[in-house]
């Protein structure tokens, strides 16, 4: 081994072993997939996972989509206008405690669930990766995210 591959084997500051390099060019990579898949539903990818949220369950609490989808209220609200300006949600105060909001479907959002069945389909058909694999993926994902969050919250 010459003394160039020892040191590059070596080297922790490679950008090619970088966790966070990898994941930030393959969600690049992926996203740039959903929005060309998206775009005929109208929808961004960041919408499309509030939709995903509410298609699970409808009415739903603001702070709940929040949790789900690990978003902050900065960034979940002028999701939930939109998607309310689009006529797909209506969002609704409490009666009991004025400070919590509940999202609900309306028809056009139960309606446009149906448009969005192909949409995982087409996305696993783009990347050329099989099922398995990316099931392998999503799992190991999931951990990792699972110990970021435990880490963060130890920290703070």
């Amino acid at each position: 081994m010459t003394e160039s591959e020892v040191a590059t084997a070596d080297n922790p500051l490679l950008l090619e072993r970088q966790v966070c390099f990898a994941l930030a060019v393959a969600n690049r990579s992926v996203l740039r997939i959903y929005r060309r898949v998206l775009e005929p539903l109208g929808l961004t990818h960041p919408q499309y996972l509030v939709m995903l949220a509410l298609w699970e369950e409808s009415p739903r609490a603001v702070k709940d989509i929040g949790t789900v989808l690990q978003l902050d209220s900065a960034t979940l609200s002028p999701l939930l206008k939109r998607l309310e300006a689009n006529g797909l949600i209506v969002r609704r105060r409490r009666d009991d405690d004025e400070r919590n909001v509940d999202v609900e479907l309306t028809d056009e959002g139960r309606a446009l669930r149906t448009r969005a069945l192909p949409i995982p389909h087409q996305v696993v058909e783009a990347l050329g990766v099989g099922l398995p694999d990316l099931e392998e993926l999503h799992s190991v994902l999931t951990r990792v995210n699972a110990a970021a969050v435990r880490a963060v919250r130890e920290q703070e």
